[in-house]
Protein backbone atom coordinates (compact mmCIF):
# COMPACT_ATOMS: atom_id res chain seq x y z
CA UNK A 1 0.00 0.00 0.00
CA UNK A 2 2.72 2.36 0.64
CA UNK A 3 4.23 1.78 -3.07
CA UNK A 4 0.74 2.51 -4.25
CA UNK A 5 0.13 5.92 -1.82
CA UNK A 6 3.99 6.97 -2.88
CA UNK A 7 2.63 6.17 -6.66
CA UNK A 8 -0.81 7.99 -6.08
CA UNK A 9 1.13 10.93 -4.17
CA UNK A 10 3.72 11.54 -7.23
CA UNK A 11 0.85 11.92 -9.39
CA UNK A 12 0.89 8.35 -10.95
CA UNK A 13 5.37 8.10 -11.28
CA UNK A 14 8.08 6.85 -9.08
CA UNK A 15 11.23 8.29 -8.03
CA UNK A 16 14.00 6.26 -6.99
CA UNK A 17 15.13 8.30 -4.25
CA UNK A 18 12.20 7.83 -2.53
CA UNK A 19 12.05 3.67 -3.35
CA UNK A 20 14.21 2.55 -0.87
CA UNK A 21 13.28 4.52 2.12
CA UNK A 22 9.10 3.39 1.17
CA UNK A 23 10.59 -0.34 1.21
CA UNK A 24 12.07 0.20 4.34
CA UNK A 25 8.65 2.00 5.96
CA UNK A 26 6.38 -1.24 3.74
CA UNK A 27 8.38 -3.83 6.38
CA UNK A 28 8.23 -2.20 8.91
CA UNK A 29 4.24 -1.46 8.16
CA UNK A 30 4.04 -5.11 7.77
CA UNK A 31 5.95 -5.99 10.84
CA UNK A 32 3.76 -3.40 12.57
CA UNK A 33 0.62 -5.05 11.52
CA UNK A 34 1.33 -8.15 12.51
CA UNK A 35 2.43 -6.88 16.11
CA UNK A 36 -0.69 -4.98 16.61
CA UNK A 37 -3.01 -6.95 14.86
CA UNK A 38 -2.18 -9.84 17.66
CA UNK A 39 -1.93 -7.72 20.23
CA UNK A 40 -5.42 -5.50 19.73
CA UNK A 41 -7.43 -8.91 18.26
CA UNK A 42 -8.00 -9.45 14.44
CA UNK A 43 -5.28 -11.95 14.22
CA UNK A 44 -5.67 -13.56 17.32
CA UNK A 45 -9.33 -13.49 17.56
CA UNK A 46 -11.37 -15.68 15.73
CA UNK A 47 -14.18 -13.24 14.36
CA UNK A 48 -16.62 -13.89 11.37
CA UNK A 49 -15.26 -12.70 8.50
CA UNK A 50 -16.24 -8.96 8.19
CA UNK A 51 -17.91 -8.97 11.24
CA UNK A 52 -18.56 -5.35 13.03
CA UNK A 53 -16.14 -6.83 16.15
CA UNK A 54 -13.63 -7.90 13.06
CA UNK A 55 -13.50 -4.56 11.41
CA UNK A 56 -13.32 -2.01 14.61
CA UNK A 57 -10.45 -4.47 15.78
CA UNK A 58 -9.10 -4.07 11.98
CA UNK A 59 -9.45 -0.43 11.68
CA UNK A 60 -7.82 0.10 15.06
CA UNK A 61 -4.43 -1.83 14.43
CA UNK A 62 -3.66 -0.62 11.19
CA UNK A 63 -4.78 3.58 12.47
CA UNK A 64 -1.32 2.51 15.62
CA UNK A 65 0.70 1.77 12.65
CA UNK A 66 -0.33 4.01 10.46
CA UNK A 67 0.31 6.44 13.60
CA UNK A 68 3.45 5.17 13.86
CA UNK A 69 4.81 5.29 10.68
CA UNK A 70 3.77 9.16 10.19
CA UNK A 71 5.28 9.91 13.70
CA UNK A 72 8.74 8.25 11.81
CA UNK A 73 8.14 9.67 8.50
CA UNK A 74 8.41 13.47 10.60
CA UNK A 75 11.60 12.95 12.79
CA UNK A 76 13.32 11.43 9.66
CA UNK A 77 15.92 13.73 8.45
CA UNK A 78 16.46 13.88 5.29
CA UNK A 79 13.01 12.53 3.94
CA UNK A 80 13.11 8.85 2.87
CA UNK A 81 9.27 9.46 2.08
CA UNK A 82 7.00 12.34 1.11
CA UNK A 83 5.46 12.77 4.78
CA UNK A 84 1.68 12.63 3.78
CA UNK A 85 2.53 9.07 2.57
CA UNK A 86 1.76 6.64 5.79
CA UNK A 87 -1.55 8.54 6.07
CA UNK A 88 -2.57 7.75 2.25
CA UNK A 89 -1.12 3.87 2.42
CA UNK A 90 -2.93 3.59 6.05
CA UNK A 91 -6.47 4.56 4.23
CA UNK A 92 -5.33 2.55 1.43
CA UNK A 93 -5.18 -0.57 3.56
CA UNK A 94 -8.24 -0.16 5.33
CA UNK A 95 -10.14 0.65 2.61
CA UNK A 96 -8.78 -2.79 0.53
CA UNK A 97 -8.94 -5.25 3.90
CA UNK A 98 -12.46 -4.13 4.38
CA UNK A 99 -13.51 -4.72 0.41
CA UNK A 100 -11.52 -8.17 0.40
CA UNK A 101 -13.04 -9.41 3.53
CA UNK A 102 -16.98 -8.73 1.89
CA UNK A 103 -16.12 -10.22 -1.05
CA UNK A 104 -14.90 -13.03 0.30
CA UNK A 105 -17.42 -13.24 2.93
CA UNK A 106 -20.18 -12.70 -0.04
CA UNK A 107 -18.88 -15.32 -2.08
CA UNK A 108 -18.62 -17.60 0.60
CA UNK A 109 -22.31 -17.08 1.68
CA UNK A 110 -23.65 -17.24 -2.19
CA UNK A 111 -21.92 -20.93 -2.42
CA UNK A 112 -23.45 -21.72 0.90
CA UNK A 113 -26.66 -20.76 0.22
CA UNK A 114 -26.72 -21.96 -3.63
CA UNK A 115 -25.48 -25.48 -1.86
CA UNK A 116 -27.52 -25.34 0.96
CA UNK A 117 -31.21 -24.18 -0.87
CA UNK A 118 -33.71 -25.96 -1.59
CA UNK A 119 -36.24 -23.09 -2.91
CA UNK A 120 -35.65 -20.70 -5.44
CA UNK A 121 -37.50 -17.44 -3.64
CA UNK A 122 -38.45 -13.85 -4.82
CA UNK A 123 -39.00 -11.45 -2.30
CA UNK A 124 -41.97 -9.09 -1.94
CA UNK A 125 -41.14 -6.35 0.23
CA UNK A 126 -38.04 -4.11 -0.12
CA UNK A 127 -38.94 -2.21 3.20
CA UNK A 128 -36.87 -2.66 6.26
CA UNK A 129 -38.60 -6.25 7.25
CA UNK A 130 -37.25 -7.17 3.77
CA UNK A 131 -33.86 -6.27 4.26
CA UNK A 132 -33.21 -7.57 7.41
CA UNK A 133 -34.52 -10.74 5.67
CA UNK A 134 -32.16 -10.82 2.67
CA UNK A 135 -29.32 -9.73 5.19
CA UNK A 136 -30.45 -13.08 7.44
CA UNK A 137 -30.94 -15.30 4.35
CA UNK A 138 -27.69 -14.04 3.00
CA UNK A 139 -25.38 -14.14 6.26
CA UNK A 140 -26.96 -16.31 8.99
CA UNK A 141 -28.02 -18.89 7.21
CA UNK A 142 -30.33 -18.91 4.63
CA UNK A 143 -32.13 -22.75 5.87
CA UNK A 144 -33.99 -23.82 2.50
CA UNK A 145 -34.41 -20.60 0.73
CA UNK A 146 -32.12 -18.66 -1.92
CA UNK A 147 -33.65 -15.27 -2.73
CA UNK A 148 -33.15 -14.72 -6.64
CA UNK A 149 -35.36 -11.38 -7.03
CA UNK A 150 -36.52 -8.74 -5.48
CA UNK A 151 -39.89 -6.71 -5.84
CA UNK A 152 -41.59 -4.17 -4.61
CA UNK A 153 -45.16 -1.78 -5.78
CA UNK A 154 -43.32 1.74 -3.94
CA UNK A 155 -42.20 3.51 -7.30
CA UNK A 156 -39.54 5.01 -5.33
CA UNK A 157 -38.12 1.79 -4.26
CA UNK A 158 -37.74 0.77 -8.18
CA UNK A 159 -33.76 -0.21 -9.43
CA UNK A 160 -33.19 -0.16 -5.70
CA UNK A 161 -30.53 -2.93 -4.62
CA UNK A 162 -30.53 -4.89 -1.26
CA UNK A 163 -27.98 -6.73 -0.32
CA UNK A 164 -27.13 -7.43 -4.09
CA UNK A 165 -30.55 -8.13 -4.63
CA UNK A 166 -32.33 -5.46 -7.58
CA UNK A 167 -35.91 -4.27 -7.37
CA UNK A 168 -37.34 -5.80 -10.62
CA UNK A 169 -40.71 -4.50 -10.85
CA UNK A 170 -44.23 -4.94 -8.70
CA UNK A 171 -46.58 -7.60 -8.05
CA UNK A 172 -47.96 -6.98 -11.90
CA UNK A 173 -44.71 -8.66 -12.68
CA UNK A 174 -44.70 -11.64 -10.38
CA UNK A 175 -45.29 -14.38 -13.26
CA UNK A 176 -42.66 -12.90 -15.69
CA UNK A 177 -40.17 -12.86 -12.74
CA UNK A 178 -40.57 -15.92 -11.63
CA UNK A 179 -40.17 -17.55 -14.86
CA UNK A 180 -37.15 -15.62 -15.67
CA UNK A 181 -35.52 -17.01 -12.14
CA UNK A 182 -36.93 -20.21 -12.07
CA UNK A 183 -38.12 -19.40 -8.91
CA UNK A 184 -40.98 -21.81 -6.86
CA UNK A 185 -41.70 -19.34 -4.23
CA UNK A 186 -43.02 -16.04 -3.46
CA UNK A 187 -41.88 -14.69 0.61
CA UNK A 188 -44.11 -12.11 1.59
CA UNK A 189 -41.64 -9.74 3.67
CA UNK A 190 -44.60 -7.40 4.79
CA UNK A 191 -45.39 -8.28 8.44
CA UNK A 192 -48.14 -5.81 8.93
CA UNK A 193 -49.81 -6.03 5.32
CA UNK A 194 -53.40 -5.98 5.14
CA UNK A 195 -55.21 -9.11 4.30
CA UNK A 196 -56.62 -7.67 0.96
CA UNK A 197 -53.01 -7.13 -0.29
CA UNK A 198 -52.23 -10.67 1.24
CA UNK A 199 -55.03 -12.24 -0.99
CA UNK A 200 -54.41 -10.64 -3.92
CA UNK A 201 -50.40 -11.35 -3.70
CA UNK A 202 -51.30 -15.38 -3.14
CA UNK A 203 -53.91 -15.44 -5.84
CA UNK A 204 -51.21 -14.10 -8.49
CA UNK A 205 -49.01 -16.54 -7.02
CA UNK A 206 -51.22 -19.82 -7.12
CA UNK A 207 -51.34 -18.14 -11.14
CA UNK A 208 -47.37 -18.04 -11.68
CA UNK A 209 -47.24 -21.58 -9.98
CA UNK A 210 -45.67 -20.40 -6.79
CA UNK A 211 -45.64 -21.38 -3.15
CA UNK A 212 -46.19 -18.70 -0.53
CA UNK A 213 -44.94 -18.42 2.54
CA UNK A 214 -44.84 -15.30 4.93
CA UNK A 215 -43.79 -13.05 7.86
CA UNK A 216 -45.86 -13.01 10.93
CA UNK A 217 -46.96 -9.77 12.41
CA UNK A 218 -44.04 -8.27 13.80
CA UNK A 219 -45.25 -8.60 17.34
CA UNK A 220 -44.77 -12.02 16.58
CA UNK A 221 -41.09 -12.10 15.55
CA UNK A 222 -38.65 -12.36 18.65
CA UNK A 223 -37.02 -9.07 18.90
CA UNK A 224 -38.54 -7.61 15.55
CA UNK A 225 -35.84 -9.09 13.61
CA UNK A 226 -37.26 -11.18 11.02
CA UNK A 227 -35.21 -14.44 10.12
CA UNK A 228 -35.90 -17.00 7.46
CA UNK A 229 -37.35 -19.35 10.52
CA UNK A 230 -40.27 -16.98 10.99
CA UNK A 231 -41.53 -17.84 7.74
CA UNK A 232 -44.76 -19.59 7.64
CA UNK A 233 -47.40 -20.56 5.08
CA UNK A 234 -50.30 -18.40 4.76
CA UNK A 235 -53.41 -19.59 6.57
CA UNK A 236 -56.87 -18.28 5.86
CA UNK A 237 -56.73 -15.98 9.26
CA UNK A 238 -53.81 -14.04 7.38
CA UNK A 239 -56.25 -13.83 3.89
CA UNK A 240 -59.56 -13.08 5.55
CA UNK A 241 -58.81 -11.00 8.94
CA UNK A 242 -55.62 -9.99 9.71
CA UNK A 243 -55.12 -6.53 11.54
CA UNK A 244 -53.15 -4.71 13.81
CA UNK A 245 -55.52 -4.01 17.23
CA UNK A 246 -54.48 -0.93 19.08
CA UNK A 247 -55.98 -0.83 22.66
CA UNK A 248 -56.51 0.89 25.51
CA UNK A 249 -55.04 -1.37 27.88
CA UNK A 250 -55.30 1.07 30.84
CA UNK A 251 -59.12 1.73 30.42
CA UNK A 252 -59.66 -2.19 29.96
CA UNK A 253 -57.53 -2.97 33.45
CA UNK A 254 -59.53 -0.40 34.80
CA UNK A 255 -62.73 -2.41 34.33
CA UNK A 256 -61.60 -5.64 34.71
CA UNK A 257 -58.52 -5.61 37.08
CA UNK A 258 -59.21 -6.86 40.80
CA UNK A 259 -63.25 -6.98 39.98
CA UNK A 260 -65.37 -9.97 39.98
CA UNK A 261 -66.15 -11.06 36.34
CA UNK A 262 -68.54 -13.86 34.89
CA UNK A 263 -68.64 -14.64 31.60
CA UNK A 264 -71.85 -16.84 29.94
CA UNK A 265 -71.52 -19.55 27.20
CA UNK A 266 -67.57 -19.50 28.70
CA UNK A 267 -67.11 -22.92 26.85
CA UNK A 268 -67.97 -21.20 23.31
CA UNK A 269 -65.38 -20.24 20.79
CA UNK A 270 -66.13 -16.50 21.58
CA UNK A 271 -66.59 -16.80 25.57
CA UNK A 272 -63.55 -19.14 25.74
CA UNK A 273 -61.31 -16.99 24.02
CA UNK A 274 -62.80 -13.68 26.08
CA UNK A 275 -62.07 -15.60 29.21
CA UNK A 276 -58.15 -15.73 28.03
CA UNK A 277 -58.45 -12.40 27.00
CA UNK A 278 -60.11 -11.56 30.68
CA UNK A 279 -57.22 -13.22 32.78
CA UNK A 280 -54.48 -11.25 31.68
CA UNK A 281 -56.34 -8.56 33.12
CA UNK A 282 -56.15 -9.60 36.74
CA UNK A 283 -59.45 -10.02 37.52
CA UNK A 284 -60.04 -11.16 41.21
CA UNK A 285 -62.45 -13.83 40.09
CA UNK A 286 -63.39 -15.09 36.73
CA UNK A 287 -66.50 -17.14 36.56
CA UNK A 288 -67.23 -19.42 33.85
CA UNK A 289 -70.65 -20.19 33.12
CA UNK A 290 -72.33 -22.65 30.19
CA UNK A 291 -73.98 -25.42 30.38
CA UNK A 292 -71.88 -27.46 28.11
CA UNK A 293 -69.70 -29.39 30.27
CA UNK A 294 -66.92 -30.26 27.32
CA UNK A 295 -66.76 -26.69 26.36
CA UNK A 296 -66.11 -25.62 30.08
CA UNK A 297 -63.91 -27.98 30.31
CA UNK A 298 -61.57 -27.01 27.39
CA UNK A 299 -61.80 -23.74 28.61
CA UNK A 300 -60.43 -24.74 31.61
CA UNK A 301 -57.46 -26.96 30.09
CA UNK A 302 -56.33 -23.42 27.98
CA UNK A 303 -56.55 -21.27 31.25
CA UNK A 304 -54.83 -23.41 33.91
CA UNK A 305 -53.27 -26.14 32.03
CA UNK A 306 -55.68 -28.89 33.27
CA UNK A 307 -59.25 -30.16 32.95
CA UNK A 308 -60.14 -31.54 36.57
CA UNK A 309 -63.54 -29.53 36.61
CA UNK A 310 -62.97 -28.86 39.75
CA UNK A 311 -62.75 -25.00 40.44
CA UNK A 312 -65.69 -22.93 42.15
CA UNK A 313 -65.24 -20.39 39.12
CA UNK A 314 -66.94 -22.98 37.19
CA UNK A 315 -70.67 -22.87 36.65
CA UNK A 316 -72.40 -25.62 34.91
CA UNK A 317 -76.15 -23.47 33.88
CA UNK A 318 -78.28 -23.13 31.79
CA UNK A 319 -79.73 -19.73 30.80
CA UNK A 320 -83.06 -20.71 30.07
CA UNK A 321 -82.80 -21.52 33.80
CA UNK A 322 -83.93 -18.23 35.89
CA UNK A 323 -83.96 -20.10 38.87
CA UNK A 324 -79.91 -21.80 38.51
CA UNK A 325 -78.75 -18.66 37.25
CA UNK A 326 -80.40 -16.59 40.20
CA UNK A 327 -78.69 -18.97 42.67
CA UNK A 328 -75.29 -18.76 40.44
CA UNK A 329 -75.01 -14.99 40.58
CA UNK A 330 -76.19 -15.16 43.73
CA UNK A 331 -72.86 -17.32 44.70
CA UNK A 332 -70.85 -15.63 42.22
CA UNK A 333 -71.81 -12.01 43.13
CA UNK A 334 -70.34 -10.35 39.83
CA UNK A 335 -69.13 -7.11 39.15
CA UNK A 336 -68.81 -7.62 35.32
CA UNK A 337 -70.78 -9.59 33.05
CA UNK A 338 -70.27 -10.99 29.69
CA UNK A 339 -73.08 -12.59 28.33
CA UNK A 340 -71.67 -14.52 25.14
CA UNK A 341 -74.50 -17.55 25.54
CA UNK A 342 -76.30 -17.84 22.54
CA UNK A 343 -78.05 -20.28 19.53
CA UNK A 344 -76.39 -19.10 16.50
CA UNK A 345 -76.92 -21.37 13.48
CA UNK A 346 -79.43 -19.65 11.11
CA UNK A 347 -80.42 -22.66 9.33
CA UNK A 348 -81.40 -24.45 12.62
CA UNK A 349 -82.85 -21.48 13.57
CA UNK A 350 -84.86 -20.94 10.96
CA UNK A 351 -86.64 -23.80 10.98
CA UNK A 352 -86.78 -24.40 15.08
CA UNK A 353 -87.85 -20.23 16.14
CA UNK A 354 -88.90 -21.00 19.26
CA UNK A 355 -85.81 -22.41 20.36
CA UNK A 356 -84.26 -18.94 19.47
CA UNK A 357 -86.96 -17.18 21.17
CA UNK A 358 -86.07 -19.26 24.49
CA UNK A 359 -82.33 -19.00 24.60
CA UNK A 360 -81.72 -16.02 22.92
CA UNK A 361 -84.48 -14.07 24.12
CA UNK A 362 -85.47 -15.45 27.61
CA UNK A 363 -82.26 -16.54 28.01
CA UNK A 364 -80.50 -13.35 27.34
CA UNK A 365 -83.93 -11.47 29.88
CA UNK A 366 -82.86 -14.43 32.66
CA UNK A 367 -79.28 -13.41 32.76
CA UNK A 368 -80.11 -9.26 32.83
CA UNK A 369 -82.01 -9.98 35.41
CA UNK A 370 -80.04 -12.29 37.82
CA UNK A 371 -77.32 -9.25 37.04
CA UNK A 372 -79.76 -6.64 37.93
CA UNK A 373 -80.37 -8.59 41.28
CA UNK A 374 -76.91 -8.41 42.25
CA UNK A 375 -75.98 -5.21 40.80
CA UNK A 376 -73.62 -5.45 38.68
CA UNK A 377 -71.37 -2.29 37.24
CA UNK A 378 -70.89 -3.30 33.19
CA UNK A 379 -73.00 -5.92 31.54
CA UNK A 380 -71.87 -6.49 27.67
CA UNK A 381 -74.16 -8.10 25.71
CA UNK A 382 -72.61 -10.09 22.53
CA UNK A 383 -74.84 -9.46 19.78
CA UNK A 384 -74.03 -9.50 16.13
CA UNK A 385 -74.44 -7.85 12.55
CA UNK A 386 -77.50 -9.80 11.69
CA UNK A 387 -79.10 -7.50 14.58
CA UNK A 388 -79.10 -4.82 12.00
CA UNK A 389 -81.55 -4.68 9.50
CA UNK A 390 -82.47 -8.25 10.50
CA UNK A 391 -84.25 -10.78 8.02
CA UNK A 392 -83.84 -14.66 9.95
CA UNK A 393 -84.38 -15.87 12.95
CA UNK A 394 -81.20 -15.19 14.53
CA UNK A 395 -81.02 -11.38 13.62
CA UNK A 396 -84.47 -11.01 15.10
CA UNK A 397 -83.84 -12.73 18.02
CA UNK A 398 -80.60 -10.82 18.71
CA UNK A 399 -82.01 -7.66 17.64
CA UNK A 400 -84.74 -7.93 20.85
CA UNK A 401 -81.75 -9.08 22.91
CA UNK A 402 -80.17 -5.77 21.98
CA UNK A 403 -83.82 -4.00 23.25
CA UNK A 404 -83.69 -5.90 26.12
CA UNK A 405 -80.25 -5.23 27.71
CA UNK A 406 -81.50 -1.05 26.71
CA UNK A 407 -84.49 -1.36 28.93
CA UNK A 408 -82.73 -2.54 31.73
CA UNK A 409 -79.78 0.27 31.24
CA UNK A 410 -82.77 2.84 31.43
CA UNK A 411 -83.72 1.53 34.86
CA UNK A 412 -80.50 -0.87 36.59
CA UNK A 413 -78.01 1.31 38.42
CA UNK A 414 -75.12 -0.49 36.14
CA UNK A 415 -74.04 -0.13 32.67
CA UNK A 416 -75.62 -1.85 30.11
CA UNK A 417 -74.12 -2.02 26.91
CA UNK A 418 -74.34 -4.35 23.35
CA UNK A 419 -71.45 -5.41 20.99
CA UNK A 420 -72.26 -6.06 17.53
CA UNK A 421 -69.73 -7.86 15.07
CA UNK A 422 -70.00 -10.17 12.28
CA UNK A 423 -68.43 -13.56 11.38
CA UNK A 424 -65.48 -14.67 13.65
CA UNK A 425 -63.04 -17.37 11.39
CA UNK A 426 -62.08 -20.51 13.64
CA UNK A 427 -65.54 -20.60 15.58
CA UNK A 428 -67.20 -23.73 15.78
CA UNK A 429 -69.08 -24.33 13.07
CA UNK A 430 -67.70 -21.28 10.73
CA UNK A 431 -67.83 -21.66 7.34
CA UNK A 432 -63.65 -22.58 7.09
CA UNK A 433 -64.49 -25.47 9.45
CA UNK A 434 -67.37 -26.49 7.09
CA UNK A 435 -65.14 -25.94 4.12
CA UNK A 436 -62.01 -27.65 5.68
CA UNK A 437 -64.00 -30.61 6.44
CA UNK A 438 -65.69 -30.65 2.59
CA UNK A 439 -62.29 -30.06 1.00
CA UNK A 440 -60.92 -32.91 3.49
CA UNK A 441 -63.54 -35.57 2.25
CA UNK A 442 -62.73 -34.93 -1.61
CA UNK A 443 -65.26 -32.08 -1.83
CA UNK A 444 -67.51 -30.58 -3.72
CA UNK A 445 -67.39 -27.17 -2.02
CA UNK A 446 -71.02 -26.31 -1.40
CA UNK A 447 -71.50 -22.70 -1.87
CA UNK A 448 -74.77 -20.93 -1.11
CA UNK A 449 -74.99 -17.85 -3.77
CA UNK A 450 -71.51 -16.80 -6.08
CA UNK A 451 -72.25 -12.94 -4.74
CA UNK A 452 -72.61 -13.66 -1.17
CA UNK A 453 -70.55 -11.69 1.07
CA UNK A 454 -69.61 -11.67 4.59
CA UNK A 455 -67.80 -9.93 7.42
CA UNK A 456 -64.84 -11.77 8.98
CA UNK A 457 -62.60 -10.80 12.04
CA UNK A 458 -60.03 -13.40 14.51
CA UNK A 459 -61.35 -14.69 17.20
CA UNK A 460 -58.24 -12.80 19.36
CA UNK A 461 -59.42 -9.70 17.63
CA UNK A 462 -63.04 -9.51 18.17
CA UNK A 463 -62.44 -10.38 21.54
CA UNK A 464 -60.22 -7.30 22.26
CA UNK A 465 -62.28 -5.25 20.84
CA UNK A 466 -64.96 -6.27 22.26
CA UNK A 467 -63.17 -5.58 25.98
CA UNK A 468 -62.73 -2.04 24.42
CA UNK A 469 -66.10 -1.51 23.78
CA UNK A 470 -67.07 -2.64 27.55
CA UNK A 471 -64.64 -0.16 28.29
CA UNK A 472 -65.90 3.20 26.34
CA UNK A 473 -69.38 1.40 25.82
CA UNK A 474 -72.32 4.25 26.42
CA UNK A 475 -75.36 3.04 28.57
CA UNK A 476 -77.54 1.20 26.51
CA UNK A 477 -76.25 1.45 23.12
CA UNK A 478 -74.97 -0.75 20.41
CA UNK A 479 -70.93 -0.83 20.09
CA UNK A 480 -70.63 -2.36 16.69
CA UNK A 481 -67.05 -3.00 15.53
CA UNK A 482 -65.37 -2.11 12.54
CA UNK A 483 -65.50 -5.15 10.39
CA UNK A 484 -63.26 -3.88 7.11
CA UNK A 485 -63.97 -4.92 3.79
CA UNK A 486 -66.74 -7.95 3.54
CA UNK A 487 -65.31 -11.12 1.65
CA UNK A 488 -67.11 -13.16 -0.83
CA UNK A 489 -67.77 -16.28 0.27
CA UNK A 490 -66.50 -17.91 -2.86
CA UNK A 491 -63.42 -16.36 -2.57
CA UNK A 492 -62.67 -17.86 0.92
CA UNK A 493 -63.47 -21.51 -0.18
CA UNK A 494 -61.28 -20.69 -3.42
CA UNK A 495 -58.50 -19.86 -0.95
CA UNK A 496 -59.00 -23.02 0.76
CA UNK A 497 -58.98 -25.21 -1.83
CA UNK A 498 -55.26 -23.11 -3.11
CA UNK A 499 -54.08 -23.48 -0.18
CA UNK A 500 -54.96 -27.44 -0.01
CA UNK A 501 -52.96 -28.11 -3.07
CA UNK A 502 -55.77 -29.62 -4.26
CA UNK A 503 -57.12 -29.20 -7.87
CA UNK A 504 -59.53 -32.04 -7.94
CA UNK A 505 -62.29 -29.51 -5.86
CA UNK A 506 -65.28 -28.16 -7.51
CA UNK A 507 -68.05 -25.90 -5.66
CA UNK A 508 -71.58 -25.97 -5.97
CA UNK A 509 -73.84 -23.56 -5.16
CA UNK A 510 -77.17 -23.97 -3.63
CA UNK A 511 -79.04 -21.42 -3.09
CA UNK A 512 -79.37 -18.93 -0.72
CA UNK A 513 -81.17 -20.02 2.26
CA UNK A 514 -84.46 -18.43 3.95
CA UNK A 515 -83.69 -15.30 6.01
CA UNK A 516 -79.94 -15.12 4.23
CA UNK A 517 -78.74 -11.86 2.54
CA UNK A 518 -76.37 -11.78 0.14
CA UNK A 519 -74.36 -8.96 2.09
CA UNK A 520 -74.57 -7.80 5.54
CA UNK A 521 -75.23 -4.99 7.07
CA UNK A 522 -73.42 -3.48 10.75
CA UNK A 523 -76.31 -0.59 10.71
CA UNK A 524 -79.49 -0.67 10.26
CA UNK A 525 -80.91 2.32 7.67
CA UNK A 526 -82.67 4.01 10.96
CA UNK A 527 -79.46 4.06 13.33
CA UNK A 528 -77.54 6.80 13.62
CA UNK A 529 -73.70 5.91 13.98
CA UNK A 530 -71.64 7.96 15.90
CA UNK A 531 -68.36 8.00 16.11
CA UNK A 532 -66.88 6.79 20.04
CA UNK A 533 -63.10 7.33 21.17
CA UNK A 534 -61.99 4.35 19.27
CA UNK A 535 -61.57 4.59 15.57
CA UNK A 536 -62.63 0.20 15.08
CA UNK A 537 -65.73 1.40 17.42
CA UNK A 538 -68.88 2.97 16.73
CA UNK A 539 -72.22 3.01 18.39
CA UNK A 540 -76.28 3.51 17.80
CA UNK A 541 -79.17 3.59 20.18
CA UNK A 542 -81.90 1.10 19.84
CA UNK A 543 -85.14 1.29 21.56
CA UNK A 544 -85.96 -0.11 24.49
CA UNK A 545 -88.33 -2.89 25.06
CA UNK A 546 -90.12 -4.30 28.23
CA UNK A 547 -89.55 -7.32 29.49
CA UNK A 548 -93.02 -7.75 30.04
CA UNK A 549 -93.29 -8.59 26.35
CA UNK A 550 -91.32 -11.49 27.22
CA UNK A 551 -92.67 -12.77 30.72
CA UNK A 552 -96.30 -12.34 30.34
CA UNK A 553 -96.86 -14.02 26.87
CA UNK A 554 -94.94 -17.29 27.13
CA UNK A 555 -94.59 -18.73 23.88
CA UNK A 556 -96.04 -22.60 23.13
CA UNK A 557 -95.88 -22.72 19.02
CA UNK A 558 -93.05 -21.68 17.06
CA UNK A 559 -94.76 -19.82 14.57
CA UNK A 560 -96.11 -17.41 17.36
CA UNK A 561 -92.43 -16.67 18.56
CA UNK A 562 -91.45 -16.25 14.52
CA UNK A 563 -94.70 -13.67 14.73
CA UNK A 564 -93.61 -11.66 17.46
CA UNK A 565 -89.21 -11.36 16.95
CA UNK A 566 -90.65 -10.35 13.39
CA UNK A 567 -92.90 -7.26 14.51
CA UNK A 568 -90.66 -6.63 17.48
CA UNK A 569 -87.32 -6.08 15.73
CA UNK A 570 -88.81 -3.68 13.80
CA UNK A 571 -90.78 -1.75 16.27
CA UNK A 572 -89.37 1.50 17.55
CA UNK A 573 -91.19 1.87 20.54
CA UNK A 574 -90.25 1.32 23.95
CA UNK A 575 -91.95 -1.49 25.83
CA UNK A 576 -95.34 -3.47 25.15
CA UNK A 577 -97.29 -2.03 22.43
CA UNK A 578 -101.51 -2.34 22.92
CA UNK A 579 -102.44 -5.41 20.84
CA UNK A 580 -99.18 -5.97 20.31
CA UNK A 581 -99.43 -9.98 21.38
CA UNK A 582 -101.81 -12.87 20.56
CA UNK A 583 -102.00 -16.03 22.17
Amino acid sequence: MLFAALWIRLDFALDENFLRGTAMFAFAAMVGQMLAGYLVGPYSISHVLGSFEEIVELTTSTAIVTALLFLWSLVVSPPVIPRGVPLTAGALAIATMFALRFVVRTVRSHKAMQTAAERRAIVFGAGEAGRRLLRSMKYDGAGSFVAVALLDDDPSKHRLRLEGLRVRGTRDDIAAIAERFKADTLVLALPNAEAPTLRDLAARAADAGLDVVSLPPLKDIMGGRPTPNDLRDLDVADLLGRRPIELDTTAIAEQISGRRVLVTGAGGSIGSELCRQIARFGPSRLFMLDRDESGLQGTEMSLSGHGLLDSDDLILADIRDPEALAEAFERACPEVVFHAAALKHLPLLEAHPLEAWKSNVIGTLNVLTAAEAVGVSTFVNISTDKAANPTCVLGYSKRLAERLTADFAGRASGRYVSVRFGNVLGSRGSVVHAFTAQIEMGGPITVTHPDVRRYFMLIPEACQLVLEAASIGVDGEVMVLEMGEQVKILEVAETLIRMSGRRDIDVVFTGLRPGEKLGEELFSPTEERRKTDHPLVDSVGVPQMAPSLVLDHPMQRADEALEVMQREAFSTQSGLRSGAMTT
